[in-house]
């Protein structure tokens, strides 16, 4: 788990306290979720203690899958995801409070398939990204691929490869969209974070494994893919991700417990509509991510803005 502390608070246990007492006048934001996101919201929350210095922050970044508990249970105020909340999870919220979450989309991002920078490989189909990844080939290869010569990669050797832990929505997303909705090979080793596995693919010639574009060194690259075999492969840029071209590309997102006809409290709004101005959006591209359209800020704007 990683929890970043943006200011000194009294105690976690009088946090959590003040929190399910009075999480709408609390001016200490809590945040719980996708470690996908965890660079951005330290770089968001900095950015906003200029404008805010009044509002102190308590980060924890340690995958999509505990933000809903988090905020059924009172104890966050946001909530960043790196898919969308599962049925289940909506559902749990909305037995809570008899409204159902928020989602404010506030970047997107190119799934990656990421490799060692010096793997000549040219580009993968989705079919054998899942041939390659999962236990059961739903999208329809003939065969598991297991040594680089599979992926006309000339040498023979084995493919090392590392994924995300069961917490993670970049997991989630990769096994529904990559995978045909499978189930991850037992040959994938499974990592706590994104930084890490683009560490462990940097130091490992023959490694593949996925990640957030916005984690990408000069020490991997990220595979060119194809939706189908045969097409022609798409990098992983913001104008592929923005068009569709590229086949796994998607929205990051903060949840929000907000009531409807009420507004949210301030300093959340605040928050938000920071991170969806061009000051917050030019993070986002900093940050390696993809900036929003502007179609879909004034969207998400609108909906931060409702009352």
């Amino acid at each position: 788990m990683k929890r970043k502390m943006f200011t000194n608070v009294a105690s976690a246990a009088a946090l959590g306290a003040a929190l399910v007492a009075t999480p709408a006048s609390s001016e200490t934001l809590v945040s719980v979720g996708s470690d996908t996101l965890e660079h951005l919201m330290a770089a968001w929350t900095a950015e906003f203690k200029k404008q805010r210095p009044d509002v102190d922050f308590d980060v924890t970044a340690a995958g999509s899958s505990t933000a809903p508990p988090a905020l059924v249970a009172g104890t966050s105020h946001f909530g960043p995801m790196s898919r969308k909340m599962k049925s289940k999870e909506v559902k749990e919220f909305e037995v809570k409070y008899g409204y159902r979450p928020t989602p404010i989309r506030v970047a997107l991002d190119a799934l990656a398939v990421f490799v060692h920078k010096d793997n000549p490989i040219v580009g993968m189909s989705m079919d054998q990204v899942d041939s390659v990844f999962s236990s059961g080939r739903k999208c329809g290869g003939a065969a598991p691929i297991t040594n680089w010569n599979d992926l006309d990669v000339s040498e023979s050797r084995p493919i090392e490869l590392f994924g995300r832990d069961s917490n993670s929505g970049t997991r989630g997303y990769f096994k529904k969209r990559a995978l045909c909705k499978g189930d991850l090979s037992d040959a994938v080793a499974e990592i706590p974070s994104s930084e890490e596995i683009v560490e462990r693919i940097a130091q490992t010639p023959n490694a593949m494994g996925y990640s957030g574009i916005g984690y990408a060194t000069p020490g991997v690259r990220a595979v060119p893919l194809a939706k189908k075999s045969g097409s022609a492969y798409a990098e992983a840029t913001p104008e592929n991700a923005v068009s569709g071209k590229y086949p796994l590309s998607r929205f990051l997102y903060i949840y929000v417990n907000k009531k409807p006809g009420e507004p949210l409290p301030a300093a959340q709004s605040e928050f938000l509509q920071m991170v969806l101005s061009p000051v917050g959006q030019r993070i986002v591209a900093d940050h390696g991510f993809i900036p929003l359209p502007e179609k879909t800020v004034r969207q998400e704007a609108i909906q931060v803005a409702q009352k």
